[in-house]
């Protein structure tokens, strides 16, 4: 540890630190525009000027090393005139632009120039004018000229996103950040490039020109897509949604959010959504009132419980839906006496899981791994945040390994990549296990031979010290899942790593733990979409076309049930639906995400519901009241999980989750499936992102997919 004197204060910082480190320890605020805490410093915008005593000249607080008993003032007169001086340059050619600017309220150099600024300048020269670039549907580049170089996208892109997409061209007054050959940005990650930038020259294209920042109220909320559970601040006016930035949570999302996360938001008005309950009637849909539509359905499920009894009823429900909704859901069929309901809509096997498959490990220790294996995962696309700490771990020196059905990019350099068809990944796996068993001197339990490619990657995984086996989403929903978690369990312990899910979902922990699952005799997801498999069937928040693993084949099979009952915010499944219920998205209800760690995250409801949209689990309670099912008089989705047995709890109990394998590698099937495992893309994951215009235009949302291939690649990859 060093010692400084910091404005006549004692402040004690790590040896290597810089003066601004020491500002933050101490509380004291340093005006500065290009340094940000989780980027490398680059020392460009001179703002952070400080005065040190003996030296010569105002010293950058941003890129100065501490040294024992420096002593540091950052408010003497050398320390603000030095900091004046800095804002008269940046000015010089800044526009004058501060009403119509989409970042006025919210911008940095907006604050600085208050206290820093001149109330007039001395140049009277013309200001420079920089050309507008097109870089895509998600970040507007119109206002170029107010770029302060300060590099921040740059570095972002670098470091966090893992790919240079922006970079500064030419010198000088000429000096561009802009993308090269006229390229777009493309990053799942990008949209945070808006909230670093420090002026109005990056902005969001689908808010632009929308409202100004002092016009928004601001709730918190959770994301409702992938399985990390990334921190939200929903910004409105007028019970309308209009932008969505992060809340920072260094255990979850840090200070980062996916795109995804960040645009999704344009669906919530989008021309599909349902506003009031309908009726399908001689083939004709009709708006009726709730009282109406819930007595329709609840004497339909009556008189098929009647007819042909309580199994023939079953309910498909999305894993993006709230714990609470998951939860009556379940105890909603089992009222009515059936066992019929599943959230694993894109999975091809079903067995018994003696508890909620989940990461294994808390987020943060992705940061810090040392050695992973990450299985049948496109780790980029499916969980960008993930992605991301896992990228830091390669900074700092961790090797990756994959076992992959396509050569994508992940946006950082791998030890080894392994690429075949997903029909082979047991084969794999079971390669790797004879190739530890091998290089660890014990008895293999399979009869595989080991290649030359998984002796090195045997040999790397039984080095370091903090190791992880991740599946992903491919994994669990491969036809021999169980076999390939058995083996990453033997894996698991004869190298010392961690085994875990990636998860697809953000409850797909939570609908796990709500048993939201058959738990005896139930059918599966995949058994209720076969022809004639139910006569009543619940769908909630669950297009089957788009959601489950036999896509236009399930939405048919459940279509020949005798009433289908559709809950959803969306105008959705019109071709075999009998009634639609239109229940709240997220932003319109309170509810819980349980992520991949097992945390529980609960939020409030943002906005009123649009016109006559109910939250979920109240629609799932009257219908409950309606047929007399008993223990269901929740007045409010913290008594339901006080019912679930997690009221107060920040993380779901450790019994209740388990990646245990059932199956002995004695069993291992090596067959390959017929049918190759079923992965949502980036942009088709949920109902929300399918239908956000901006998201849609992306190149990740319209690029066609590669072929898988069929070879194996060694590092590096």
């Amino acid at each position: 540890m060093v010692e400084i004197e910091l404005d006549g204060r004692k402040v004690e910082v790590l040896e290597g630190s810089m003066i601004m480190h020491a500002a933050e320890k101490a509380g004291t605020y340093i005006p500065h525009f290009c340094y940000h805490k989780k980027l490398s410093i680059a020392a460009n915008c001179r703002m952070c000027l400080v005065d040190v005593e003996k030296a010569p000249k105002a010293m950058p607080a941003c890129a100065t090393p501490v040294t024992q008993g420096m002593v540091v003032r950052t408010k003497s007169d050398k320390a603000i005139k030095a900091q004046q001086s800095v804002m008269e340059f940046l000015l010089i050619n800044h526009p004058l632009d501060c009403p119509i600017c989409d970042q006025g309220g919210e911008c940095q150099l907006q604050d600085l120039a208050v206290g820093y600024g001149g109330s007039s300048s001395r140049y009277a020269e013309e200001k420079r004018v920089v050309f507008h670039k097109d870089v895509g549907p998600l970040i507007s580049m119109e206002e170029m000229s107010r770029c302060i170089h300060c590099t921040r996208c740059v570095r972002f892109g670098q470091e966090i996103a893992g790919s240079m997409e922006l970079g500064m061209s030419h010198r000088g007054e000429h000096a561009e950040i802009e993308t090269f050959v006229g390229e777009t940005v493309d990053s799942e990650l990008s949209g945070n490039m808006i909230d670093i930038c420090p002026v109005g020259a990056l902005t969001s294209k689908p808010f632009r020109y929308q409202a100004r920042t002092w016009e928004l109220s601001r709730r918190k909320s959770i994301s409702p897509h992938d399985s990390t559970g990334a921190n939200l601040i929903l910004q409105v006016k007028g019970q309308k949604v209009l932008r969505v930035v992060p809340l920072e949570n260094e255990a979850v999302n840090e200070c980062w959010i996916a795109d995804r996360d960040r645009f999704s938001y344009e669906a919530l008005s989008s021309e599909d959504r349902l506003t009031a309950p309908m009726l399908k009637q001689g083939g004709q849909w009709r708006t009726v009132d709730w009282q109406t539509a819930l007595e329709y359905v609840a004497n339909g499920l009556q008189q098929i419980k009647t007819q042909h009894g309580a199994s023939s009823i079953g309910l498909v429900a999305s894993p993006h839906s709230t714990f609470e909704e998951l939860f009556l859901a379940a105890q909603f069929m089992r009222g009515l006496g059936s066992d019929h309901i599943d959230t694993r809509l894109r999975a091809a096997q079903f067995g018994v899981e003696p508890g909620a498959r989940w990461l294994g490990m808390p987020l943060t220790e992705l940061s810090s791994l040392q050695r992973v294996l990450v299985v049948g995962s496109d780790l980029r696309k499916d969980h960008p945040l993930m992605a991301q700490r896992i990228r830091q771990a390669v900074r700092h020196g961790a090797a990756v390994h994959a076992l992959v059905d396509q050569a994508r990019d992940w946006a950082m350099p791998l030890a080894s990549r392994t690429v075949r068809h997903s029909g082979q990944w047991v084969q794999a796996l079971a390669e790797l296990v004879a190739a530890v068993a091998q290089q660890a001197g014990v008895p293999s339990p399979v009869s595989a031979q080991p290649t030359d490619l998984a002796l090195s990657v045997a040999k790397s995984l039984l080095g370091g010290e903090r190791k992880a086996i991740l599946l992903g989403n491919a994994a669990a929903h491969h036809a021999r899942a169980d076999s390939l978690l058995a083996l990453a369990q033997w894996l698991g312990e004869h190298t010392g790593a961690k085994v875990g899910y990636l998860c697809e979902a953000a409850n797909t922990v939570g609908s796990a733990v709500a048993a939201a699952r058959p738990q005896a005799s139930g059918l599966n997801a995949a058994a209720m979409a076969r022809p004639g498999a139910l006569k009543g069937a619940v769908l909630l928040n669950c297009e089957p076309a788009h959601d489950m693993a036999a896509g236009r084949a399930a939405q048919e099979g459940l279509g020949t049930a005798q009433m289908v009952v559709t809950l959803s915010p969306f105008k959705t499944n019109l071709d075999i639906s009998d009634v639609l219920l239109p229940v709240a998205p997220f932003t319109e209800t309170s509810g819980s995400f349980v992520n991949a760690e097992g945390r529980i995250q609960s939020f409030h409801a943002a906005v009123k519901p649009l016109g006559e949209t109910r939250p979920a689990w109240k629609v799932l309670r009257v219908l409950a009241n309606l047929l007399a099912l008993p223990g269901f008089d929740f007045e409010g989705t913290p008594q339901v999980m006080a019912a679930a047995g997690l009221a107060g709890l920040s993380h779901v109990p450790p019994e209740r989750l388990s990646n245990a394998s059932t199956l002995s590698l004695a069993e291992l099937d090596f067959s390959e499936p017929a049918a190759e495992p079923c992965v949502a893309s980036i942009y088709q994951l949920d109902a929300l992102v399918r239908r956000s215009p901006a998201l849609q235009h992306t190149a990740d949302a319209q690029a066609a997919s590669p072929q898988p291939a069929t070879q194996e690649q060694g590092a590096p990859a």
